[in-house]
C-alpha cells in the first residue's frame, strides 16, 4: 500500500447512461480523470425544492488527482443537465502502489 492524499474519488450522479458516458468521456478526454466506474440503476430518494422525490439515476464513480477538482468540477457544471447536480469528494487515504502510479500518469 502507498499512502494517497493527494487522489480523490468523485461522485456524480446523471440522470440516464446518454449523459454518464458523455460526461465520463468529456472529463477523460480533459485528462481530468484516470476511469470513471459507471453504475446504472442506482435509486435516488431526496428532496428538491421542498419536495421528497425520488428517481432512476446513473452513478459515476471517478478516479483523480486533488489537483484536477476544480477543473473537474467546472467540467462537470458546466455539461450536466441538472440545476444542482451532484459533485462530492471523497479523500483517498492510501491504495496499490502500481494502481496509484497508473492514476497520475493517466492524468497528466
Amino acid at each position: 500500500m502507498k499512502p494517497a492524499a493527494t487522489f480523490a474519488i468523485v461522485l456524480v450522479t446523471a440522470p440516464d447512461l446518454k449523459t454518464a458516458r458523455a460526461l465520463a468521456k468529456a472529463a477523460l478526454k480533459a485528462k481530468l480523470i484516470a476511469c470513471a466506474n459507471l453504475v446504472p440503476k442506482v435509486e435516488s430518494h431526496y428532496w428538491w425544492q421542498g419536495k421528497m422525490e425520488s428517481g432512476a439515476e446513473v452513478l459515476l464513480v471517478l478516479k483523480t488527482q486533488k489537483s484536477k477538482l476544480a477543473a473537474l468540477e467546472k467540467l462537470v457544471l458546466a455539461k450536466h443537465p441538472y440545476d444542482t447536480p451532484e459533485f462530492l469528494v471523497l479523500p483517498v487515504r492510501a491504495g496499490s502502489r502500481k494502481y496509484l502510479d497508473w492514476l497520475t500518469a493517466a492524468t497528466k
